[in-house]
Formats: C-alpha cells, sequence, structure tokens
C-alpha cells in the first residue's frame, strides 16, 4: 500500500464513521420519532453513547486528517514518497484502531489504549517528516 493509498482510505474511514452516527437519524426524522431538527447543535444529545463516540471518534479524523494528508501531499511534491510508503500505512492503522477503541466505550483501558493509538500516529507522523528532510 502507498502513501496515496492511505490517505484515500483515511478519507474513507473518515466518511464510514460519518455513516454510522448519521444513518440511524434519517429513519427516525422519516418515521416522525423525532424531529428533523432534533440533534443537537447546541442541544444536549440525545443520541445513545455509542452514537455520540462515534461522532466523536469521526470528529477525532477530521481534526488530524489534514496534517496527515498535507504530509502526503509534500512527499508527492518533493518526488519523495517512496520514502513514507511503509509508515504511511501505520498511521492509517492506527487511525482505525483509535477510533475502534473509542467507538467501543470509555474503560481506563480503552481510553489508555484510546490515547495511545494518537500518540502513536503522532510519533508516525513526525517519523514521515524526518524522513522527508533528512
Amino acid at each position: 500500500m502507498n502513501a496515496y493509498t492511505t490517505v484515500l482510505l483515511y478519507a474513507g474511514w473518515v466518511m464510514i464513521l460519518a455513516l454510522i452516527y448519521v444513518s440511524p437519524r434519517v429513519p427516525q426524522a422519516l418515521l416522525g420519532q423525532k424531529r428533523i431538527d432534533a440533534w443537537e447543535r447546541g442541544k444536549e444529545s440525545t443520541d445513545p453513547m455509542f452514537l455520540q463516540r462515534a461522532k466523536g471518534a469521526h470528529l477525532n479524523c477530521l481534526e488530524n486528517f489534514p496534517v496527515f494528508a498535507g504530509i502526503v501531499a509534500m512527499a508527492g511534491l518533493m518526488g519523495e514518497v517512496e520514502a513514507i510508503n511503509a509508515v504511511a500505512a501505520y498511521v492509517l492503522y492506527a487511525r482505525i484502531a483509535q477510533s475502534v477503541v473509542h467507538i467501543s466505550g470509555t474503560s481506563f483501558i480503552q481510553v489508555f489504549l484510546r490515547a495511545s493509538f494518537f500518540l502513536a500516529q503522532l510519533g508516525l507522523q513526525l517519523y514521515m517528516v524526518y524522513l522527508l528532510i533528512c
């Protein structure tokens, strides 16, 4: 898997997470179970915790995607994408693992694992930058 593919898969993962927490809303609105404007914009969420965590995982991905995509784009512009291909895949794996743990719950070990996967991503991305500038 090359770095460009990992960016595309990362973007796909972001969309899958969005679908996880948005999909139940459409039938609820269409069936009159919830008003179409019932979702939290400035209000307390009434979604089940699983959906709230899926939304949080989605937002985490959105926060970090520009940095990852920027590093890969710069590698491409520099003609050095080969230098980061292998590392980029591990960023994606750590991101997916972080999201899955985020959705699964909030116990101490889950939060610890989530933070560990996040730190792994940061370390891997810093390593990618190092590979590109050295």
